[in-house]
């Protein structure tokens, strides 16, 4: 497995807000501080390097994280094109990618996801994401960076999907039912 220090972690919170009325979902306040902070507070001990892919309020997330990048894209197309944007600043062989709207991520995430990369067992994916025992939860992912290299054809190509593209990779699911509710997100939260 990956040492910490060779990790980056990446919040995607770059989306047009469109369920929360247009706001900058990783902005809104929950429980006093801006969800991206308290989804950046979970996961930056698990990684060496942390990013967050936003549109907008750039000044407000260089606080949160040490790099911020936008889409190259217009009018907000997907996660994967926040990933794509990404894609130039991360150097690690393994990257880990979470929503900016998930503030109760598991504190074990990065090395369970991993864990999963290196079994033989699975034949060696490219890709795990964690599944809450309901439903796969496709931007709680573990990435190689090696899979980079497809994502500009796939959009390039009118795909957003997230796990179209994971199908296009050898790509595991990693169950997570002992924790379903640390992937609530904004959303569904009381």
């Amino acid at each position: 497995m990956a040492p910490t220090k060779d990790i980056t972690g990446l919040i995607l919170a770059g989306g047009a807000g469109r369920r929360v009325d247009g706001r900058d979902k990783g902005l809104i306040d929950w429980h006093g501080e801006p969800l991206a902070a308290h989804v950046a507070e979970r996961l930056r001990p698990q990684v060496g390097r942390l990013l967050i892919s936003c549109n907008r309020n750039f000044e407000q997330y260089r606080k949160i994280a040490e790099t911020t990048v936008a889409d190259s894209r217009r009018s907000f197309q997907g996660p994967l094109a926040g990933l794509e944007a990404a894609a130039p600043f991360i150097s690690s062989q393994l990257l880990v990618i979470v929503a900016c709207d998930t503030p109760r991520l598991p504190d074990d995430l990065v090395q369970r996801l991993q864990s999963h990369l290196y079994k033989s067992e699975y034949g060696k994916p490219q890709i795990s994401y964690a599944h809450d025992g309901t439903r796969g939860q496709y931007l709680c992912a573990a990435i190689d960076r090696q899979c980079l290299g497809s994502l500009t054809r796939f959009l390039d190509e009118g795909h957003r999907a997230v796990r179209h593209w994971y199908q296009q990779h050898h790509c595991v699911a990693v169950d997570f039912s002992d924790q379903a509710g640390a992937f609530r997100n904004y959303n569904h939260l009381d």
